[in-house]
């Protein structure tokens, strides 16, 4: 019996495959973007959601984003996205989130909110975002990777 059900578990593991399948590798092309600022790459990841994907559909963009509160740059779209806000608490640095249905924000300083938010996405590696973006409107391109 013991030997029936190893080798039942290695079938299944053939059938179902350990490695990264088509479908994964299409979801993860889906969810990977860059922003570029300053010709600074960020690689940043958008979360599985309708609204992030429906962003992702608008990539790639450019945008002239505005210094708001010395902590987030914004920019308006011109049409409205899908969304399902949240309050989140607390924002991070990297953090990629929509205000309202139309208003893209990317944070570049962590801090405590009582705002709502839905989630976009995520730069992986925030260090430097804030010197890069500095003090004024700089204009940010958003792409697909």
């Amino acid at each position: 019996m013991k030997n029936f059900l190893m080798a039942l578990l290695t079938a299944a593991l053939l059938v179902t495959g350990c490695g990264e399948n088509s479908h994964a590798r299409e979801a993860k092309a889906l969810t990977a973007m860059t922003i570029q600022v300053n010709g600074k790459n960020f690689s940043a990841t958008l979360d599985d959601n309708a609204t992030a994907r429906a962003f992702a559909e608008r990539l790639p963009l450019e945008a002239d984003m505005t210094e708001l509160n010395g902590n987030e740059k914004y920019f308006y779209l011109d049409d409205d996205l899908p969304n399902d806000a949240e309050h989140v608490g607390q924002i991070h640095s990297g953090d990629v989130m929509l205000f309202g249905a139309n208003c893209v924000v990317i944070f570049y300083r962590d801090f405590a909110t009582s705002y709502s938010y839905t989630r976009l996405g995520r730069i992986d590696d925030a260090a430097g975002l804030e010197k890069i973006l500095g003090a004024g409107s700089v204009r940010v391109k958003f792409g697909v990777r």
